[in-house]
């Protein structure tokens, strides 16, 4: 029966007991494992100059060569691979589903601990029976080790992300597991290999001491400990749909401007404003965008953005008590009871505003049977589009517009043309404004709201 997979990798991280279960698995007969192959700073293990007879220079050149060199290899192999290894190696593998992964994890507090000790001793590993090892007591570090944390969430949700989207699966193994026959015996049928009858290998866990004994602060660690979002329950949830770069929307003039529009935020006076600094492009799909920015080197891309209740209310205004959005405005009339249709609709109108804000907060999470429209998706959401391809240069909020307009100018070498007065008449809403409404623009575009810094709305 053939093997299920042609070679492994083991995706851990510094003092997760990667050495440790290497050894285990260069005990078993057909399996070998080749340290850390893409180790910036070596090639397999510290001192050697190739692996499989490539340099490191080669794999430097060309992180290729040495992956089939390991592939190809008899038995099975592999290799362990960081977050800090070669990314070449990391997005091959990832691809490859002949490649089984092992993912090795430990608790973050006890890799972050036994890091700073080894840092501190010098002594990394330990072969025997442990009569040669040396201990330290570390200072913990809250903020340190806050951006450790951080680091290694972002890094394993980026594993865990390519293995769903791919649709592969991986054989996660934990620190605590690595003298636990019956769990390595599982590794082994996962490689499509047979059970061994004991645990071989030299190497021996380092540091077996409570936490408490290694570090100097154990009662300034606690505390550290205690301010850090571990479940990550500050968060803003987002279930919007993603957008994508809304490259035809773009306009640019031949000054060397780029302007990135989000709708709802005043376009056509913006628009006027750059056709006064030079001719205009529009029309562009991505090949066409790479050109005009390759023969407009030193071009300025801006995006502006305009406070998420002014912009609901010229979406509800534009599209809804209008009618031109007819299935969003037939949906919110049938189950959300918009009352619009009433003998006197100025005077409903803040509370069929307020039914829209409502179910705004809905549908950008989801939770309605209408795709969330471009002129009243949140701002957050488009931003994240753009970046797909490219980054706005500069995203101005609108109240800043006629000093950040000049200053783009300026950089471009172009004169400044006036801008155009306010077209979107937002005194109706000023009239009819009430805190009640400000909070509900604040449910409904909570990422809004805290990302570009915006506090309740305030007519000018």
């Amino acid at each position: 029966m053939s093997r299920p997979f042609d070679w492994f990798v083991m995706l851990a991280g510094m003092r997760t007991g990667s050495n440790l279960l290497e050894s285990r698995l260069n005990a078993v007969p057909g399996l070998a494992c080749h340290g850390e192959a893409f180790n910036p700073q070596f090639i397999g293990q510290p001192g050697r100059d190739s692996l499989l007879g490539i340099t490191r220079n080669d794999r430097d050149r060309d992180a290729r060569p040495l992956l089939d060199r390991i592939r190809q290899s008899p038995g099975l192999n592999g290799f362990r691979l960081f977050d800090t290894h070669d990314p070449r190696a990391l997005a091959h593998v990832l691809a490859d589903p002949r490649c089984a992964k092992i993912v090795l994890t430990r608790n973050p507090l006890d890799s972050y601990v036994s890091r700073r000790i080894a840092e501190e001793t010098g002594q990394w590993l330990i072969r025997g029976d442990g009569a040669a090892r040396r201990s330290a007591r570390i200072r913990f570090s809250p903020p340190q080790f806050e951006g450790y944390l951080d680091s290694l969430q972002d890094h394993q949700l980026r594993l865990q992300r390519a293995l769903q989207t791919t649709g592969q699966t991986a054989f996660w193994i934990d620190y605590e597991d690595l003298d636990d026959l019956a769990v390595f015996n599982g590794l082994l049928r996962f490689l499509g290999l047979p059970p061994v009858a004991a645990l071989a290998g030299d190497l021996i866990k380092q540091n077996p001491e409570p936490l408490a004994d290694k570090v100097e602060n154990p009662a300034e660690m606690q505390a550290g400990l205690a301010q850090i979002d571990r479940f990550n329950l500050g968060r803003t949830p987002n279930f919007e749909a993603r957008r994508g770069p809304a490259v035809p929307g773009f306009v640019a003039s031949d000054a060397g401007l780029l302007m990135m529009p989000i709708r709802g935020t005043g376009e056509a006076r913006l628009r006027d404003w750059l056709a006064g600094t030079g001719a205009l492009t529009e029309g562009f799909n991505q090949k066409t965008l790479r050109q005009w920015q390759m023969a407009h080197p030193g071009h300025r891309s801006f995006a502006v953005l305009r406070h998420p209740l002014p912009r609901a209310w010229v979406a509800f205004r534009d599209l809804i008590l209008t009618g031109r959005h007819a299935e969003a405005r037939d949906h919110l009339t049938r189950v959300h009871r918009l009352p619009l249709d009433t003998p006197d609709p100025a005077a409903t109108l803040p509370d069929a505003f307020a039914v829209f804000l409502r179910w705004l907060k809905l549908n950008l999470n989801g939770q309605t049977p209408l795709r969330p429209h471009a002129a009243w998706a949140s701002q957050s959401a488009v931003v994240s589009g753009f970046a797909q391809l490219a980054v706005p240069g500069r995203l101005i909020h609108e109240p800043d517009l006629p000093q950040e307009l000049d200053h783009l100018a300026r950089l471009v070498g172009t004169p400044c043309p006036p801008l155009s007065p306010d077209t979107d008449g937002l005194k109706d809403l000023a009239g009819f404004l009430t805190p009640a409404l400000q909070r509900l623009a604040r449910e409904a575009y909570p990422r809004d709201y805290t990302a570009f810094g915006f506090d309740d709305w305030r007519a000018c």
